[in-house]
């Protein structure tokens, strides 16, 4: 059985930084594509960033291109997003989902294995 959890949510001021860290259990980790999505108060979920398993590719929405970093810790089993510079339109609860199939992407259903959510949030 896998299991996502994600952690390191919290409430952080305009221009700070967070790091959210999501760990993978259950199977083999290496060959998962992951993703990271949010979903602010009131709108649809979102596609934030995600990394490929058989390429190795990453990939950034606009609103986060050049703030948020993907990483993956192999040693750890665990995927990291790190966000600098918050703002306070980052506010949401955001959530990470993995991809059995290694190959990742925008699309939600891509993912079959998915966090249960930690909250962030931005203040001005």
């Amino acid at each position: 059985q896998v299991q996502v959890v994600e952690s390191g949510g919290g409430l952080v001021q305009a221009g700070g930084a967070l790091r959210l860290s999501c760990v993978v259990s259950g199977r083999a980790f290496l060959g998962y594509a992951m993703g990271w999505f949010r979903q602010a108060p009131g709108k649809e979920r979102e596609f934030v960033s995600a990394f490929s398993r058989w390429t190795g590719n990453t990939d950034y929405a606009d609103s986060v291109k050049g703030r948020f970093t993907i990483s993956r810790d192999a040693a750890k089993n665990t995927f990291n997003l790190q966000m600098n510079n918050l703002k306070p339109e980052d506010t949401a609860v955001y959530y990470c989902a993995a991809d059995p199939g290694g190959w990742g992407g925008r699309t939600e259903s891509t993912y079959g294995y998915w966090g249960q959510g930690t909250q962030v949030t931005v203040s001005s």
